[in-house]
């Protein structure tokens, strides 16, 4: 157990990892979100086929085309938003837009929810909703629209890889497929390309340590949780986000973020609840 529980808040450190390097380097050097995006996958990519390489697996029939490029547009429009979001207003709008497009198409696909359900669903969106109204405190519209295509993306790459008997292998196919992608973005910018040692190497961090080492963690654990309890423990992964913009960046907690925050997570809380018997 201690060990479960040690693999468990590494892989939840690391998820949350993500937004605070990709915000330091977009924040803080001159490297472009495109080659922050890049970097990231090709490191990923690395880091992922030596680890599938080392148990002796199969890289080439792990992943799919169509996960990929779920997973580039992910990458990418995460990269693009931590522009102009903050750490934690980036990893809500994310968490945010991935649970709600994953249980939108649960509904869509014939799925009944319970009443708790629905309320937490309509709760989360609502969450949302408010934290996108105009006003001093939200967040530029286009950094916003950025992460929640993000987010969108996210969800059809985790309903694409339901069922993977070898996550990590998948995960490592579609790094590698995942690269070309990113190497077009980036020739199709390359006229504003800008790359420093230090965000270069916050995208290498970001690709090798929290991405590729973060998943191979979180996939180890993960048969040992129920799937609401799982989902239970990513609801984790935002406020340890906000929590590290706050020491490492001085990022400020605003009222709308507070409420925007305990608005969407405890509707998503809702929605994965288990009736009690």
């Amino acid at each position: 157990m201690p060990r479960l529980i040690v693999l468990t808040t590494l892989a939840m450190l690391a998820f949350a990892g993500n937004s605070l390097l990709c915000r330091m380097a977009l924040r803080d050097t001159t490297i472009d979100a495109a080659s922050f995006t890049s970097i990231r996958l090709a490191s990923g990519a690395l880091v992922l086929a030596l680890i599938v390489r080392a148990r002796k697996g199969r890289l080439a029939g792990g992943g799919s085309w169509p996960a990929a490029a779920c997973l580039f547009a992910y990458a990418a429009g995460f990269s693009f938003a931590y522009r102009q979001l903050s750490a934690a207003t980036g990893a809500l709008l994310l968490f945010g837009a991935v649970q709600i497009a994953m249980l939108s198409w649960a509904v869509a696909m014939g799925e009944r929810l319970r009443p708790m359900q629905l309320a937490g669903l309509l709760v989360a969106v609502g969450g949302l909703v408010y934290m996108l109204l105009p006003g001093l405190a939200a967040p530029p519209i286009e950094g916003a629209a950025f992460m929640i295509a993000a987010g969108i993306a996210w969800a059809g790459y985790s309903l694409l890889g339901r069922g993977t008997r070898d996550p990590t292998a998948a995960t490592a196919g579609n790094f590698l497929r995942a690269v070309p992608f990113a190497a077009a973005l980036s020739l199709a910018v390359a006229s504003r390309t800008s790359v420093d040692q230090t965000g270069a190497l916050y995208a290498v961090a970001s690709g090798a340590v929290t991405s590729g080492l973060g998943y191979v963690l979180w996939y180890a654990v993960l048969p040992s949780f129920k799937a609401a309890t799982a989902a239970v423990i990513q609801l984790s992964v935002p406020a340890i986000a906000a929590l590290g913009g706050v020491v490492l960046l001085a990022e400020p907690l605003s009222p709308r973020l507070l409420i925007a925050s305990a608005t969407i997570l405890g509707g998503i809380a809702l929605t994965i609840a288990r009736p009690r018997r």
